[in-house]
């Protein structure tokens, strides 16, 4: 028996293209090839870039979108029936069907889970007054930021660093430990007193550096010792420490 084992940020290729096509309000049934084959690029080599075993599924609809987009830019193949007709064949209709079937799925988990979390704050007690917290809600609330969200602004952030391959390069022993940086994030957001940009953690140029800092920063999440803040689609990313965010 084979044990399948699911990231939670990370449920496949289609999870990833869907995401992509809701954050840049695609039209699902006319898929621009091209621009979402580079976004999806970026985060596969996002991924790369932190040194992390992609999975295979992940290669496979990169080679798909790749040969997709290649066969769009080829001359259009037209094929004369019996009656006359033309019929075109669209390269996109089958990743189409799959983005929909998979779409249903997912919102049909979602809505599920929704139904679970509202049937767990059933109480047998009468409801008890909560208008005091009525002034709260209308507060906004900052954009929810994902795994993918950060991987994007990593690779936002090696574009702007400039960050190439050498052509030799030698293994070294990793100089600085995840722990000791994420110790000096909170350090430095905790002396600041207020929320960081996330390019702001990252002054230095060297490759190490930046990998190690952005593997901490995830950890920091995980641990939720930090927030991660976005005001709107494509805006800066803010860190923000949580102590600071509750007055410890």
């Amino acid at each position: 028996m084979q044990y399948k084992v699911k990231i939670e940020a990370f449920e496949g290729p289609l999870d990833l293209l869907l995401h992509l096509i809701n954050r840049y309000e695609i039209d699902i049934y006319n898929i621009p090839v091209a621009e979402i084959t580079e976004q999806y690029m970026a985060y596969i080599h996002a991924m790369q870039e932190l040194q992390l075993d992609v999975a295979s599924e992940y290669l496979v609809m990169a080679a798909t979108l790749l040969a997709m987009k290649s066969k769009m830019l080829l001359p259009k193949h037209e094929e004369e029936l019996f009656d006359g007709e033309i019929e075109e064949e669209d390269p996109r209709e089958q990743l189409m069907h799959r983005l929909l079937e998979y779409k249903k799925y997912k919102e049909a988990a979602q809505e599920l889970k929704k139904r679970e979390e509202e049937r767990a704050l059933l109480f047998t007690k009468p409801p008890s007054d909560l208008s005091m917290y009525a002034a709260e809600e209308i507060e906004k609330r900052p954009l929810e930021v994902n795994v993918y969200d950060m991987l994007l602004a990593l690779s936002k952030l090696l574009r702007r660093k400039k960050l190439q391959k050498p052509l030799h390069t030698k293994v070294t022993r990793q100089e600085i430990p995840i722990d000791r940086r994420m110790e000096e994030i909170l350090t430095e957001l905790r002396k600041t007193k207020k929320r960081k940009n996330f390019f702001d953690l990252f002054p230095y140029y060297d490759r190490e550096y930046v990998v190690v800092t952005f593997l901490a920063l995830l950890e920091l999440m995980k641990k939720n010792l930090v927030t991660i803040e976005q005001e709107r689609n494509f805006a800066d990313i803010f860190v923000v420490c949580k102590e600071e965010e509750h007055g410890v």
